[in-house]
């Protein structure tokens, strides 16, 4: 396969790849009342509770009015709760419930469990040579400035 074939193929494979473990992922939380935001948010609070609202919109890479909606669901739910800062009246700390607690180590295990599944049949060294790859590839996406790819594409056509 020619280089470039390649370099294209393996970006789609990659793409699909985390389209395809994000769909699987919802699937599965969705037999336990949450979707994949809901999920998500409660492992990181599983690993970092108690947690202060904002800092947990910066750990998911979330908007503010859309960190208010999930925590508004898990507080319905019963599995968080909300409290005020000492100090900062605007800010607030978010925690675990019991019943949120055992929901978190139910998801830890089930992630734990789809890893098992789907890294089955590769080995230690195929995920150390895929591990550098995606470490060099989120360290390129991260050193580009906003915007600047989409100029790049134009002036190459030009």
């Amino acid at each position: 396969m020619p280089p470039s074939t390649l370099r294209s193929g393996f970006l789609t494979e990659l793409s699909v790849a985390g389209r395809k473990m994000r769909t699987l992922f919802d699937g599965v939380v969705r037999e336990r009342g949450l979707n994949l935001a809901r999920a998500r948010l409660m492992l990181q609070l599983g690993k970092h509770e108690p947690v202060n609202q904002t800092e947990l919109a910066a750990m998911l890479e979330l908007e503010h009015p859309t960190i208010v909606r999930l925590l508004d669901g898990l507080e319905k739910q019963d599995l968080i709760l909300r409290s005020a800062v000492d100090g900062d009246r605007r800010a607030k700390q978010v925690t675990l419930t019991a019943p949120g607690r055992a929901q978190a180590a139910q998801l830890d295990d089930l992630v734990a469990a789809l890893r098992d599944t789907l890294l089955h049949d590769i080995t230690e060294e195929e995920l150390a040579v895929a591990s550098r790859v995606l470490g060099r590839i989120i360290r390129n996406i991260e050193a580009q400035p906003a915007g600047s790819l989409a100029g790049d594409a134009a002036d190459e056509r030009r």
